[in-house]
This record gives C-alpha cells, sequence and structure tokens, in this order.
C-alpha cells in the first residue's frame, strides 16, 4: 500500500483484480473494486487501513469492467454508499447491459447494483480534501474515465494506460472507432503535465510519455496489421480466464472457451483456421513464455491474481 496523498491510498492488486484507492476520512470513499471472487480478500485489505465497509461513503468506478466493480454490490448492501462512474456506464447497469460491460462477451462473474451518479468529461471528483479532474478516456471500454490530480500531478490511468503492456482491445463490443478514440485519448494525456501514473493493473510509474508512446505503437501496430488484434485478445483472455476459473484440464478449458461468443469469433475474426489448432498453438506459446504452467496437467496462470 502506497499513501499518495494525505490519507489517500493505493492498494495494489494483479491480473484478475483491478487495483483500487481508498480515501480514509469519516466517509470513506473507495474508487474501484476489484473481482467479486476475491472480495474478501479486498475487504482485508481496505480494512487494514482502518476503514470500515459500512461507514463507506461512496465508490467511483473507472470503468464498469468485471475486474474494477466486483466490489460494489456487497460494500453497497452493508453501507448504503452512492456509487459514481462514467454516465455512458451509469446507463450500462441502470439498463443491466451485461454485452457492453463484457461481462457476458467474456463469461466474467459480476453482481449489478445501483449507480446514482453520472460523471462527465471535465467533472471535478472530491475525494475529502482532494480535487480530481474526471477524463472521459474511450478505447478499452467506452465508459473508461481517467482521473487527474493537477496539484501533485498523479494520474489514476486505470486500464487506459499501463506501463509495460497495454489492456485488451475487443473491437466486438467497442466497436470499430476504438482503436482511434485510444489514439486521440493518448493525444489528450501527452498534453498533461504527470509526475506519478497510477494504473489500473501494476505498480505505479513515472514516465507517462514512454508509457503513451509505447501503447501508441501497439495500437498503430494495430492499425497496420488488423490480424495482430486476434493473438493479443485470445492471449490476454486466456490467461484471465484461468485466474477466474482455477486451473484446468486443457479440454476443459477448451470447452469453456467456446461456450461464450469470444473465442470463436476472434478466430473467426482475425486468423481462420480450426478452433482447436488455435487454442493449442496460444496455449503452447504461453507455456513456452513463461506466462502459463502444466502443472500435472493442469494449466495454470504464472502471475499474480
Amino acid at each position: 500500500m502506497l499513501e499518495l496523498l494525505e490519507d489517500f491510498f493505493f492498494i495494489e492488486r494483479g491480473l484478475l483484480n483491478g487495483n483500487h484507492f481508498v480515501w480514509r476520512g469519516p466517509e470513506p470513499v473507495l474508487i474501484d473494486t476489484a473481482y467479486v471472487s476475491d472480495f474478501d480478500q479486498t475487504r482485508e485489505l481496505i480494512e487494514s487501513l482502518g476503514v470500515d465497509l459500512p461507514r463507506v461513503g461512496r465508490i467511483v468506478n473507472t470503468h464498469s469492467h468485471c475486474d474494477h466493480v466486483g466490489g460494489n454490490r456487497r460494500i453497497q448492501e452493508l453501507s448504503g454508499c452512492r456509487i459514481a462512474m462514467h454516465y455512458i456506464g451509469k446507463h450500462f447497469i441502470d439498463t443491466r447491459d451485461d454485452w457492453s460491460t463484457w461481462w457476458r462477451y467474456y463469461a466474467q462473474d459480476a453482481d449489478f447494483f445501483d449507480c446514482q451518479e453520472g460523471l462527465r468529461d471535465g467533472d471535478i471528483l472530491t475525494v475529502g480534501p482532494h480535487e480530481f479532474e474526471v477524463l472521459h478516456t474511450p478505447g478499452h471500454s467506452a465508459d473508461g474515465l481517467m482521473l487527474y490530480h493537477r496539484p501533485s500531478r498523479l494520474l489514476i490511468s486505470a486500464d487506459t494506460l499501463w506501463e509495460k503492456d497495454m489492456a485488451v482491445l475487443t473491437q466486438r463490443v467497442e466497436g470499430s472507432r476504438a482503436v482511434f478514440l485510444w489514439l486521440a485519448t493518448l493525444d489528450r494525456l501527452s498534453a498533461l503535465e504527470i509526475d506519478r501514473v497510477c494504473p489500473g493493473h501494476g505498480p505505479p510509474f513515472e514516465d507517462a510519455q514512454g508509457a503513451i508512446a509505447r501503447t501508441r505503437r501497439r495500437l498503430e501496430r494495430f492499425l497496420d496489421d488488423r490480424t495482430r488484434m486476434g493473438p493479443d485478445l485470445l492471449k490476454k483472455i486466456l490467461i484471465y480466464t484461468l485466474f477466474m476459473r482455477g486451473p484446468l484440464e486443457t479440454d476443459r478449458l477448451f470447452s469453456m472457451v467456446m461456450a461464450p461468443p469470444w473465442f470463436r469469433e476472434t478466430v473467426d475474426l482475425y486468423l481462420g483456421g480450426d478452433y482447436r489448432s488455435r487454442f493449442d498453438e496460444i496455449i503452447d506459446e504461453l507455456v513456452r513464455r513463461g506466462l502459463l504452467e502444466n502443472r500435472g496437467g493442469l494449466i495454470t496462470p504464472t502471475g499474480r491474481p
């Protein structure tokens, strides 16, 4: 845990669970709440800062993906807190749209909740004594937002900007404009004075311009050759599925990824060929790279959930 501002803490998680933030005040504020299946650990981490969940006054979500809203419903039931997110995400939640949130597309676990506040680009979000500028940052997600604390040049970048990697791009849900929207977001970020970035996954970092340049190059490569999007998505979501469902036998994993739309559609759109052959190729590559392990016949992710 890291105190970024007075009584405002960063909690680093892993890949399955997005990072989150806690303001430790009379009516505590949480920014993002990780993945639903790891709620007990989320609660333990928040309470280790002296924050009781029944006292939480507000949750702010950077977007509506499952790894960022997983604790919302249970914390809201305990506390009666208000929940704020970008107004597009609020619409998804209000209308119970589990496709636009990706939950149904990727067969992810998540609970709907009540969202009271729809934030817009340019709003000022007050978290205790700290004021953050709300930046709408579509690309990875239609409802994505960042929070910028101008006095300290702190950027909460969520999944729009990571240090060395890039969040998955799901054109099937986000649309063919997603790459261009993400690039426009990066152009906007490059004009900000940023001393520290706290991403949605991974530790804080300082070289914002370097991360922006790396992400831009990846997106431009997608524009140069759209077929690159397919393997990138397949690798990331296969790993994520294993974090969600636990170590699995290869045949069981294949059956599992064939059930929702994402695997078949991605192969058809970008790669073509036999589904099982493509699956085996991706698994073999991830094992060679050390991102997965075969432990007694069970395929297991090696990273931090």
